[in-house]
């Protein structure tokens, strides 16, 4: 006997629409007035004046208002000239003016690293390519989608075409391959956000032309030795901590300030992925006794005043690396002004040499001492690599050790710029260790490693501990020798 099934009563009663969904975003003036933006609505322009910290720009930058109303969003309004107003502020109306640059922004920031150097970057090197066919952003899509959305296809190969003679305009200018990998992938990606592929018809590989490199101990001492208080902090920052430049001008007081008035040698840095290069992930990293004793007599100076620059009260919030122009509100210092520091100072000292066009040593290159000496040292590549916020198939288990281990293995390293003045217990007990052909470093990071997350409360704790280690390890060793 079969039973009849009840029928199923629909969850859903399905809805006849009158009319299709359409989006509905809209800005209005008050929006943007809302915004706390650095610019001044009249006569239907948006004109900046000022840069984000409060300087005078150059040349006074304006927008028609409805070309900022037609971005529909206040976070990508805010996103465009936020960026562009620290380094390119000049191509913030070519951004504006252009939808097909909207749309590029719009997926540099919804579907990218929403990077304000992303920003820059791509509209920078949009405006070349612009420059170069001749033609606007916008002019650019319509030629190759005159009629609808779809592009022809016979204007896409053209279009091919075009890449392939600006990128062999490129070549001719030696500009270097990575560079010019550079400006034709933003080329590309501003083609397929608009909805058209157009790449090059071969595919060009990096070549490493003009290389640079880490400079020597020496020569850092000698960098120092010219630099002012704040200009000491930067060097040995860069060169002991492995950071990159714009990550360090994002530093704050917060990010030293358990360890430094704690008196807990290095110091540990956990940088927020907020601050990094492309946004990935957070990572830690450690700043040795040099750099801490030159940041303790920098923030000392900001606190009691020098020059013109009056007494500062340093809080949480307060730049770790205030900029060099005068005024009540201490302001961080940007990422260029860091590489210009650099750059005088490797020239002061004597130490420029162009390799092609470019120099062998660059502000970057301090991140590679860090990256150089520290495998020198003994240290094992996956832990430089996330000292230095790279991307790792070892991420979580190195981030897993905790702070306490990853110290004691920056700290067992013993990385530092000038020779050490005196030689104290520690390193003389390594260099018996090297005598007797043991690896003190890759002994002490073993050690860390097997400790798990044990917390010192000082220093000096941490180097009993590792005399300890070293001292069992040479004993173990004379032991063996006596038993053969």
């Amino acid at each position: 006997m079969t039973t009849a099934k009840a029928p199923l009563s629909p969850l859903i009663t399905r809805k006849k629409l009158d009319a299709p969904i359409t989006l509905n975003r809209k800005l209005c003036i008050k929006d943007i007035q809302n915004l706390n933006l650095p610019l001044i609505i009249k006569d239907n322009k948006a004109i900046m004046e000022k840069s984000w910290a409060g300087y005078a720009l150059r040349q006074p930058v304006s927008v028609d208002i409805d070309k900022i109303l037609a971005a529909k969003e206040k976070g990508l309004v805010t996103y465009i000239i936020t960026s562009l107003l620290k380094d390119q502020p000049r191509l913030i109306p070519f951004v504006f003016e252009n939808a097909s640059m909207l749309k590029l922004s719009r997926y540099l920031l919804r579907h990218f690293s929403a990077s304000h150097r992303s920003c820059s970057v791509y509209a920078t090197n949009m405006y070349r390519y612009s420059k170069w066919i001749g033609y606007s952003p916008d002019e650019i899509v319509y030629d190759l989608k005159p009629v609808g959305e779809i592009a022809d296809p016979q204007r896409i190969y053209n279009h091919c075409g075009c890449l392939d003679d600006y990128l062999a305009a490129l070549q001719d200018e030696g500009l270097a391959s990575g560079t010019i990998i550079n400006y034709i992938k933003t080329v590309e990606t501003f083609y397929r956000v608009n909805n058209a592929k157009v790449v090059l018809t071969e595919t060009i590989k990096a070549k490493t032309v003009y290389k640079d490199r880490a400079p020597k101990p020496e020569e850092l001492s000698q960098m120092l030795e010219l630099a002012d208080l704040r200009e000491k902090f930067v060097v040995s920052a860069l060169a002991l901590g492995g950071f990159r430049e714009e990550c360090l001008s994002k530093l704050q007081y917060r990010h030293v300030k358990d360890d430094l008035e704690k008196n807990i040698i290095p110091i540990h840095i956990h940088v927020e992925a907020e601050i990094t290069k492309g946004k990935y992930h957070d990572y830690d990293t450690f700043l040795g006794a040099e750099a801490v004793q030159y940041l303790k007599l920098y923030l000392e100076q900001r606190k009691k005043g020098y020059g013109n620059f009056p007494p500062e009260t340093i809080t949480d919030n307060s730049p770790l690396l205030r900029d060099s122009k005068k005024g009540q509100t201490p302001r961080g210092v940007g990422r260029l002004s860091i590489y210009q520091m650099i750059h005088r100072l490797y020239a002061k000292a004597g130490l420029l040499k162009h390799n092609g066009t470019r120099y062998d040593l660059r502000a970057h290159s301090l991140r590679k001492y860090f990256k150089t000496q520290l495998t020198s040292l003994g240290v094992q590549t996956d832990y430089i690599e996330y000292m230095m916020g790279h991307t790792i198939g070892t991420y979580h288990d190195i981030q897993s050790l905790g702070i306490d281990s990853l110290r004691a293995i920056y700290h067992s390293a013993g990385l530092s710029i000038r020779p050490k003045t005196r030689v104290n217990k520690l390193d003389t007990l390594k260099e018996v260790a090297r005598a007797l052909g043991i690896n003190p470093e890759q002994t002490l990071t073993k050690e860390a490693l097997a400790q798990g997350a044990i917390t010192y409360n000082d220093t000096v704790e941490l180097e009993n501990n590792q005399l300890t280690v070293l001292m069992r390890q040479i004993a173990n060793l004379i032991k063996a020798e006596v038993n053969k």
